[in-house]
């Protein structure tokens, strides 16, 4: 039941997750560095629509922007949806969103690439003009609503193509209890850790769920709480009832859109259907659960828990390092929360030494 209640449709337990309040998240990077603090440049301004100011008085901001996966001199898309209320009450139409990328992670300056306005959905499109966009690496994007300064923030990941990841559905993999407020479930023993052993070995990490885009602050708090390691996060476009689908179209686009070679991928039974429709051995395919006889020689199954799970990859041939350079422009942290004090990130230097001494692949920038 576990693996499943991220993505429950129970809609009692669904709405009482969207009451709660969490707070923006940012990135610790390598040596526990907190990403570069953030202070506007453009001061607010009056709504451009007299009714904007009472349709979202007394509302809370769930605003929430995508994280972008592309390759390397391709165009360059930052999405983001501008929200208020529990369950998305109202959108935030037709109002000024300045968007600032960090383009020298993670203590660079915040840069003010232009200002958009959001359509009839308080949605936005803004692509990175040719001449002003990113090479290789992970560079933190925040857009600022200009009329009250709340905010979205999100990531834009830019790759050299074969760039390999590892592949975790959040709910399958990393959930072993129930709450009924959704604030914090229990994660999985060792969990983190098999995580960080692949980040560590020079993998993008992608975490991919059937939550809608609502939830994001709440998933990623979480993850944050638990010091997974930092990747791309990865949610259903609002509410879908076939949430599944969404994260197999998720994947196949990023292998056929950004040439992104999966190497392993971890989940649920549930999941399998998805992995097998990317052509992935079933030796790569981790599942948490029990096999049964139609799934047994689709998957590789986790029975007595991660600890025993990571001790069988280190002599694992799939346990190697993420080839050629891709790894370069891979940041090896995780995610924290605002004001988190450093001793809570676990230090990650210890084995990435020994890693890179066995391995081909550049170390990390």
């Amino acid at each position: 039941f576990h693996a499943s209640y991220w993505e429950s449709t129970d809609v009692v337990a669904f709405i009482l997750r969207q009451i709660v309040r969490v707070e923006n998240v940012s990135i610790h990077i390598g040596d526990g560095k907190e990403v570069a603090l953030f202070s506007p440049t453009q001061p607010r301004e009056r709504w451009l629509k007299r009714r904007t100011a009472v349709k979202i008085k007394n509302m809370t901001a769930n605003h929430r922007a995508g994280d972008s996966v592309t390759l390397e001199n391709t165009s360059q898309t930052l999405t983001a949806r501008f929200m208020y209320g529990p369950l998305d009450m109202v959108a935030l139409t037709g109002e000024k969103v300045d968007v600032y990328i960090m383009l020298k992670p993670p203590a660079g300056e915040w840069v003010h690439f232009d200002t958009i306005v959001t359509n009839n959905h308080g949605r936005i499109n803004y692509t990175i003009p040719k001449d002003r966009m990113l090479g290789c690496g992970i560079y933190p994007v925040k857009m600022i609503v200009r009329g009250d300064h709340t905010s979205a923030d999100s990531f834009l990941t830019v790759i050299l193509p074969r760039t390999e990841c590892v592949v975790f559905s959040i709910d399958g993999s990393f959930t072993a209890s129930v709450s009924i407020m959704g604030k914090d479930p229990k994660v999985r023993a060792g969990a983190v850790d098999v995580v960080r052993h692949w980040q560590e070995l020079g993998y993008l990490i992608v975490y991919v769920t059937g939550r809608p885009d609502m939830q994001k602050h709440q998933v990623v708090s979480w993850l944050a709480q638990h010091n997974f390691p930092h990747g791309v996060v990865s949610f259903c476009d609002g509410l879908s009832h076939d949430p599944l689908r969404q994260k197999a179209n998720y994947l196949r686009n990023l292998v056929q859109e950004a040439e992104i070679v999966v190497h392993a991928a971890y989940g649920s039974v549930k999941d399998i259907p998805v992995y097998v429709s990317l052509g992935l051995d079933n030796s790569r395919v981790f599942i948490v659960g029990r096999a049964n006889k139609k799934n047994q020689n689709q998957a590789q199954f986790i029975n007595e828990g991660y600890a025993v799970h990571l001790s069988h990859l280190l002599t694992q041939p799939a346990s190697q390092p993420a080839k050629g350079s891709a790894c370069m422009v891979l940041h090896k942290g995780c995610f924290g929360l605002p004001g988190q004090a450093k001793g809570m990130i676990r230090p990650m230097a210890g084995r990435q030494g020994s890693i890179q001494q066995g391995s081909a692949a550049p170390s990390s920038q």
